[in-house]
């Protein structure tokens, strides 16, 4: 008889792990144990040769559904005990903590059959999980994944579900978040008066009849709530843009199952593939024309956003709906996801006529992840639910502990410690207090799951960043600042452990440049030591600064101005022309000629909003990328021609295509030959790098038309190339970049 030492480290904590250990040694008749420690899974084999080789050979190759195995250490060990059984036993601590945790996962088939089989003890119960599904990041405080270590520590077992608990064959076997009507949380319905109306499945039958009635309510989800409402009622859907002031951006829908998916969009394959699994996330896909959807859940966008119902309270709910869900995130603007009824009540009082809530604490906010499908692939632009943590294994362990805060937009953190780099879910953009204290809240969340005190911070170069200034308070940590777009292409070559010489491609809609203007249009010849700034485009001014932004036609103006007199821009008849008049455009004039609040940058997300702006589909918008997501939404793919432009000591001159552009009266042929003409100039710049890879990074690349279309022609041209998969291509990916940097 061999003894054997197994050590396995990845998520392997609350995912089953322990008795899936425990019934693959009875199939194998192996004697010895099994337990968690604050690394991951420790494994005793006490059996022959062939047993432990079979053991092992599973366990590699058929780990739990929700199980990421990155590491197992195998010792043979010398021992004069033997084992007359297998064994779990109690978890160890070891006061070094590095297992990695698990994200929250949707409900899965088998719990789902529980809550609609009338003869099981958790019939209609809305918060039935086992160890295959359900909470994990939102509910613990630190590791290990212990029941006292969650929200569910003041909940004792029934003795139903002790059984269940205890039972090692059993699939609830240390699931945490365990319980039944008996023993668990309970939902209640509370009006806007916090008020309770109803409870448990009364109280989910009462809220579906509300919202068939045409009202607002909030519902608790995972990791926070959503406002929600029967999405083919236009008057609610345009009461509740009126109530949040959410004039156009898009709301997400919540659907039944992936049926009802398909009655309302137009799906592939892999976006049904994406849509129906386990981590359940919002899908952007093309709807159906003339749908029973309300136009005004996607105004003048031909794609939604839609995930499938996650947990079981989202099924029970559908039991008695037959319409679709808008499931948008409760929140004020520019604030994080709400977690708890008062505050909800209290913030969004005026919003929501019901709420629906349960009495498990929300611990860690966790909003909804959000991908497409790009070359029949996922591309994350929301990484967080089903996804978050997202844990990286680095080839080498530094031996510092580091930790990086991202950016400003979008915003994320990463820790690194050993062999790994952890990526926080999304947080959001820091343009409040609120978002601030989440964010800070967010750092010391993953400090208390790992013991982590930084040796390091590394955070972007803006000084005016919340994060920038957050860092420089702390003045006995060694503090690195990384450039913003660097950071980008860092992030991408992160994710293929990319060291060598690159060409990164970083288009954004800002960051702040090394010589103090707005980057967003950079090429570098880059390493993930070092960069050099290799070509950039030609910059052009933000007529009014932040306002410019929200103002289209103010960039497009600025453009004008580089190739026309003031004159010539007052007698000309266009888009832009239409949308100012002769007082405002001499102001604007002379706020450009003197660079009056009037900041330089290379943007090419401002450039895609002065395009919309001259091919008439926006003058001014309402939210982040409503320009972009309107230019793809006009290509063209017939047309393939491309505009004109120069490039010259590493300068990118678009000004002869911003000309032609104006001659042009077709919104497709504008916007196709705009896409087209991007393409062009990225593979006119890598023709001079034939040996270089290029990466590309930066919210830019979240267009799919633009992404999908270069790909295509970089693949013709047999040219290598990377971009961002399981890493948000936009800001959110910014921290991990910065760590790159300096491991």
């Amino acid at each position: 008889m061999l003894s054997k030492k197994i050590e396995v480290k990845g998520i392997v904590q609350g995912v089953g792990f322990r008795p899936f250990v425990y019934n693959l040694a009875l199939k194998y008749d192996i004697k010895g144990w099994v337990n968690n420690d604050d690394k991951g899974v420790n494994i005793l084999l006490y059996a022959n040769e062939k047993s432990c080789e079979l053991f092992i050979k599973e366990l590699q190759e058929n780990p739990p559904v929700l199980a990421k195995i990155d590491s197992i250490k195998i010792e043979e060990i010398t021992t004069n005990k033997s084992y007359s059984s297998f064994e779990i036993i109690q978890s160890e601590n070891t006061n070094h903590k590095s297992t990695i945790i698990s994200p929250d996962m949707a409900i899965c088939d088998d719990c789902i059959e529980d809550i609609h089989d009338k003869s099981n003890f958790r019939h209609s119960y809305a918060l039935t999980n086992c160890t295959n599904c359900g909470p994990r990041y939102s509910i613990i405080k630190t590791v290990p994944y212990d029941r006292c270590n969650t929200s569910m520590s003041e909940f004792e077992l029934c003795s139903d579900c002790k059984v269940e608990y205890e039972d090692p064959i059993n699939r609830r076997y240390h699931a945490q978040p365990v319980s039944c009507n008996k023993c668990g949380p309970q939902i209640k319905l509370y009006n806007n008066k916090n008020e309770v109306l109803s409870k448990d499945i009364n109280a989910i039958e009462q809220i579906a009849n509300i919202i068939k009635s045409g009202s607002i309510v909030a519902i608790k989800g995972l990791g926070g709530f959503h406002l929600m409402c029967d999405a083919t009622n236009t008057k609610v859907v345009e009461e509740l843009r009126l109530r949040k002031n959410r004039l156009n951006k898009p709301f997400a829908l919540m659907f039944k199952n992936i049926d009802q998916i398909k009655d309302y969009t137009n799906i592939s394959l892999k976006e049904e593939e994406f849509l129906n699994s386990k981590e359940k996330p919002i899908v952007l896909v093309n709807k159906k024309e003339n749908s029973k959807l309300s136009e005004l859940i996607a105004p003048n966008i031909n794609r939604l956003g839609c995930f499938i119902s996650y947990t079981p309270l989202h099924h029970l709910l559908f039991d008695f709906l037959e319409n679709p869900l808008v499931a948008t995130s409760a929140n004020l603007k520019d604030e994080p996801i709400i977690r708890f009824k008062d505050e909800l009540l209290q913030k969004l009082g005026f919003v929501v006529d019901y709420v629906l809530d349960f009495n498990r604490d929300i611990i860690n906010a966790c909003d909804d992840s959000v991908i497409q499908v790009v070359n029949n692939d996922v591309t994350k632009l929301r990484n967080a639910r089903g996804y978050a943590p997202h844990a990286i294994k680095l080839p080498t362990s530094t031996d510092k502990k580091i930790l990086a805060l991202g950016a400003n937009q979008k915003a994320t953190i990463s820790i690194a410690f050993e062999n790994n780099l952890i990526l926080s879910p999304h947080i959001g953009d820091l343009n409040s207090i609120e978002a601030t204290e989440y964010f800070i809240r967010t750092v010391e969340t993953f400090k208390r799951f790992y013991d982590f005190e930084p040796d390091v911070i590394v955070c972007d170069k803006h000084p005016n960043y919340e994060s920038v200034k957050w860092a420089k308070t702390f003045e006995n940590i060694e503090l690195i600042q990384v450039q913003h777009h660097y950071a980008h292409i860092l992030s991408t070559m992160a994710e293929y452990d990319l060291k060598k010489e690159v060409l990164g491609i970083a288009f954004d809609g800002t960051g702040y440049g090394d010589d103090g203007n707005i980057w967003g249009g950079e090429f570098f010849v880059c390493d993930d030591k070092k960069y050099e700034r290799a070509f950039q485009f030609n910059y052009f001014k933000l007529l009014g600064g932040e306002k410019a932004v929200k103002e289209p036609k103010r960039i497009a103006l600025s453009l004008l101005f580089e190739s026309y007199t003031k004159e010539e821009i007052l007698n000309q008849k266009n888009n832009v022309r239409a949308a100012f008049s002769d007082n405002e455009i001499k102001l604007m004039h002379t706020m450009w000629s003197r660079g009056l609040n009037a900041p330089l940058t290379s943007s090419i997300g401002r450039l895609f909003d002065a395009i919309a702006s001259i091919a008439g589909l926006y003058q001014v918008q309402d939210y982040e990328g409503q320009t972009g997501l309107a230019i793809e939404q006009n290509y063209n793919k017939s047309i393939d021609t491309c505009y004109s432009y120069t490039i010259e000591n590493k300068i990118i001159d678009i000004n002869p295509m911003i000309k032609e552009m104006l001659e042009d009266n077709d919104v497709e042929l504008i916007c196709s030959k705009f896409i087209n003409t991007l393409c062009d100039i990225i593979i006119n710049i890598s023709n001079q790098y034939e040996k270089l890879p290029l990466v590309l990074s930066g919210g830019v690349f979240q267009n799919k038309t633009l992404l999908e279309l270069l790909t295509s022609k970089l693949d013709k041209l047999n040219k290598t190339y990377y971009y961002s998969k399981d890493i948000p291509l936009n800001d959110g990916g910014i921290s991990v970049g910065q760590i790159y940097h300096i491991i």
